[in-house]
């Protein structure tokens, strides 16, 4: 019996399947698309080209301005930049969506959202794309208050490159996720804030759109990871007490910004379950908000075109609606 062959056969018909299924979520008007049964099968299913991916450095489109290195916040001599999208025939004040790379606090860079960026610029938003410490500069809480500076500066400086400062959205990925919801759920916490130039400025923001973030970091799998280490500079023995503090969890109440949840079940780096937990955080504290779990979708699942696809046509409804 040739295995491999049959291996072979099983997954097409795998992938056939997933390519031509819907989710069986009918309550939504846009399903998600059928996922993987592991890692292994979609790992195999884009090496055989069965997955399309989207272009992860495009062009910027003619009629897109954008504006490079925009310093932000100085720490010593270490320049913290932004950039910046808009349409270069956008004439009146637009809302603003920052993203927040991932990396697990250690790695990335600001242009890795640059599909977003574009695509969002387009679509009349005005988009900024943020660099913050990572943890072989400086561990927590450096990146939070770097995240926190930032919407200080948009909302003292974002008149001039045609900002809205009272509608702000905070957009993130994994890590840049995790950031995301520690400065929408503790804005204006003194310790978070105390590196800004900019004072007398409330960093509260309408609205957070987190894409597999992690929310707890006191799990018995959270203190055990190396990056959750590294991040807080301690282990759960030396200083429990920073894993909670570190914990978007630990900040959830009622008046925190309506959510937005994207989480593939097989993510291998951030479990279901953390989002899981978030969702019956949020539920219990009523606070607004959107839960989609993707089956059978891995980290960095929009990285797929037909789960970014699903994941923007969420998005443009849930902005819509809260910004």
């Amino acid at each position: 019996m040739n295995y491999k062959l049959n291996f072979a056969l099983l997954l097409m018909l795998h992938v056939l399947f997933s390519c031509n299924s819907q989710s069986p979520d009918d309550n939504r008007p846009l399903k998600a698309p059928k996922g993987y049964w592991n890692e292994t099968f979609l790992k195999i299913s884009y090496g055989l080209g069965m997955l399309d991916l989207i272009n992860t450095e495009p062009e910027i489109p003619s009629d897109i301005m954008e504006i490079k290195d925009i310093e932000y916040k100085k720490v010593d001599t270490l320049s913290l930049q932004l950039d910046l999208y808009k349409q270069k025939d956008l004439h009146t004040p637009a809302p603003v969506l920052i993203f927040i790379h991932g990396g697990a606090w250690r790695s990335g860079k600001r242009a890795d959202y640059l599909p977003y960026l574009i695509d969002y610029a387009k679509k009349g938003y005005i988009t900024l794309t943020i660099s913050y410490r990572l943890v072989k500069v400086a561990p927590f809480p450096a990146a939070i208050q770097d995240v926190n500076c930032a919407i200080k500066w948009v909302k003292k400086y974002g008149s001039d490159y045609g900002i809205d400062a009272t509608k702000i959205a905070l957009i993130g990925g994994s890590a840049g996720g995790h950031l995301a919801m520690m400065a929408g759920y503790d804005p204006d916490d003194p310790s978070f804030c105390n590196e800004c130039a900019i004072d007398s400025v409330s960093t509260r923001v309408n609205a957070i759109v987190d894409l597999y973030g992690p929310t707890d970091l006191t799990t018995p799998y959270a203190i055990s990871t190396n990056q959750v280490k590294d991040f807080l500079n301690a282990t759960y023995d030396e200083n429990h007490e920073i894993y909670r503090d570190a914990s978007p969890k630990t900040y959830i109440s009622s008046d925190d910004p309506p959510t937005l949840i994207f989480q593939g079940t097989i993510d291998s780096l951030v479990p279901v379950s953390q989002s899981d937990s978030l969702d019956q955080w949020l539920s219990k504290a009523s606070v607004p908000h959107e839960y989609h779990r993707l089956k059978g979708w891995p980290h960095t699942m929009d990285l797929s075109v037909k789960v970014n696809e699903y994941c923007q046509f969420y998005i443009d409804a849930f902005l819509k609606k809260h910004l």
